[in-house]
């Protein structure tokens, strides 16, 4: 039998760092990943065995936990079909059908096969609708990593990007401009200097790639209003929060209507699906209907819109989202309650199906806060929950998720879990 060490060591000799994506590397806490197996409900299992208690879900998508019979009765069904035609199929009708049923804002929608290839696809449409080039994004809101989003948080008013990553020229970023997150004033004085050179502002509603950090009500307010006030177009990236933290997404939560909105992880149930929709009128801007070209190969695949079409009816069921809240809250209330109990600075929220934990004395509200974090007590933590069976994200930046399959018997025992590691933050680092 091999050890999660000796994988790790040989994938590091045919993959860069020995992942395909870079958080799972394990590099923010050390030691080595876990190698998974195989999963079931609310549990993965390594190469070795070990069980865990799983908090990432495929980091969002496993809402229904592991190896749902359903769903996987079928993928089966889907698969004998055939694996990938590159023609249009009714199965991609169907899903176009059960997400525009869900969501009030979207009135068509175009299939891909990753949340990158969603946000990159939306800002290309954003900037052929309008004819103008400039787009805001916030500091800490994460996109995917196609080139014009790849920029360093900025802070303070008209912070232009800077590429955060090689290979991505300057000229590249130099119409992304980077605003301050819930910070309604400075999105405001921007639009009044530069509004009608302003694409698009594109926004997580729930920013889940700087740990679970909620917008504001005004924040949301003004970013709807500015927009519409300005001719641009408002982005609400659901890739994350898009039926994970409610059934019709973060931007129920604040009454907003976008005019595009992203989609991805949930609506693929566990395989690569992403989506980006809004207005008919945007939509029939792209190819072949307009002139702003988006294609892809794999996008709407027969086996993968079968597993998010099976996930999205299921979703639906009455108390669904209830039930995963009450979960969230069941999670968070007892890490708190421990944390209090040993007396370590803690703090924890969540929203629906996503929770956040930190190692401060208040939850965070802007990137510069989440940045305040204590990241050593962090990796104590992480690894004592690890080493108990309880499987964190491997990032003080990421937020967590529970799953329908997630019941209290599972909570109590991550709470349980939560006593020996608290005890040993407090005795490393007091």
């Amino acid at each position: 039998m091999e050890l999660n060490e000796e994988l790790f060591d040989r994938a590091q000799k045919s993959i860069p760092g020995g992942v395909n994506s870079p958080v799972r590397a394990f590099r923010s806490v050390g030691g080595a990943p876990r190698f998974i197996d195989h999963a079931h409900g609310p549990y993965i299992y390594d190469i070795t065995g070990k069980c865990y208690i799983d908090y990432i879900g495929s980091w969002g998508p496993m809402i229904l936990g592991h190896n749902n019979p359903t769903v996987i009765k079928a993928v089966h069904e889907a698969v004998d079909k055939g694996l990938s035609f590159g023609t249009p199929t009714k199965g991609e009708i169907l899903i176009a059908e059960e997400i525009k049923k869900i969501m009030p804002s979207i009135e068509q929608i175009r299939f891909v096969s990753s949340g990158t290839e969603a946000g990159m696809s939306a800002i290309r449409l954003a900037r052929g609708y309008t004819g103008r080039n400039k787009i805001i994004k916030f500091e800490g809101c994460y996109h995917g990593h196609s080139d014009a989003l790849l920029v360093k948080a900025g802070s303070g008013l008209l912070t232009f990007g800077t590429p955060s990553s090689s290979g991505v020229p300057a000229d590249t970023t130099a119409d992304t401009i980077v605003l301050e997150y819930n910070n309604p004033q400075l999105l405001i004085d921007v639009f009044k200097k530069q509004g009608s050179e302003i694409a698009c502002v594109i926004v997580e509603a729930l920013a889940g790639n700087m740990n679970l950090i909620p917008a504001t009500t005004e924040f949301m307010k003004t970013l709807r209003e500015i927009t519409e006030q300005y001719g641009a177009l408002l982005i609400v990236d659901e890739v994350m929060t898009g039926f994970r933290c409610a059934l019709q997404g973060a931007q129920s939560l604040y009454g907003i209507t976008p005019d595009i909105t992203m989609f991805g992880k949930v609506i693929g149930g566990g395989m690569p699906v992403a989506a980006f929709g809004g207005r008919k009128e945007i939509m029939q801007c792209i190819a072949p209907l307009g002139s702003v070209y988006q294609a892809g190969t794999l996008s709407g695949n027969p086996v993968a819109v079968a597993c998010g079409l099976t996930t999205l009816k299921l979703i639906q069921e009455p108390g669904f989202y209830e039930r995963l809240g009450e979960t969230s809250k069941q999670l968070i209330t007892g890490l708190c309650n421990v944390a209090k109990e040993v007396g370590v600075d803690f703090s924890a929220q969540s929203v629906g199906g996503m929770f956040g934990i930190y190692f401060r004395d208040r939850c965070p509200t802007s990137f510069k806060e989440v940045m305040e974090c204590d990241a050593q007590r962090f990796t104590t933590f992480f690894h004592s929950m690890l080493e108990n069976g309880v499987y964190l994200a491997p990032s003080i930046y990421e937020a967590g998720f529970v799953s329908i399959t997630h019941d209290s018997d599972v909570i109590e025992k991550t709470i349980e879990a939560s006593y020996k590691a608290f005890a040993q933050v407090k005795s490393i680092h007091s």
